[in-house]
C-alpha cells in the first residue's frame, strides 16, 4: 500500500511542477509591483482558468499524499539507516578454522593487595 502511494506522490509532484510551469504570469508588470495595476483577488475572469483549478486540485492531491506518507513513516519507526548504528564489529564473527582447537585462557594476574608502610 506504502509503494502505491509513492508512485502516486511521484507523480502528482511531476503533475505540479507541469501545471505551475505552464501558467502564465499575470500581473507580471513592473506597474503591477507599485499599486498600478485594478485587479481584484482573482481578476476579472472569475475564480480561475483551467489550469488555476487543476493546479488546487493537484497541491491538495500532494498535501494528502504527503501527510499519509508521514504518518506510515512515523507509525512505522523504522528508518533506511537502522544497520547502520551497529558498530561494524558486532556484524561480522571472527574467522576460525573449522576443527581447530580453542585458544586457552590468558592468565590471571594477581592486583598489588594494597598501600605497603615501611616500618
Amino acid at each position: 500500500m506504502q509503494i502505491l502511494v509513492i508512485i502516486l506522490h511521484v507523480i502528482v509532484c511531476i503533475v505540479l511542477i507541469l501545471t505551475v510551469l505552464l501558467q502564465a504570469g499575470k500581473g507580471a508588470n513592473m506597474g503591477a509591483v507599485f499599486g498600478g495595476s485594478s485587479q481584484t483577488v482573482f481578476g476579472s475572469s472569475g475564480p480561475g482558468t483551467f489550469l488555476g483549478k487543476m493546479t488546487t486540485i493537484v497541491a491538495i492531491i500532494f498535501m494528502l499524499t504527503s501527510f499519509s506518507l508521514s504518518y506510515t513513516a512515523s507509525r512505522k519507526g523504522s528508518s533506511l539507516m537502522e544497520g547502520a548504528s551497529k558498530p561494524a564489529a558486532q556484524k561480522t564473527a571472527p574467522a576460525t578454522k573449522p576443527g581447530a582447537p580453542p585458544a586457552p585462557p590468558a592468565p590471571a594476574q594477581k592486583a598489588p593487595a594494597g598501600p605497603q608502610t615501611a616500618k
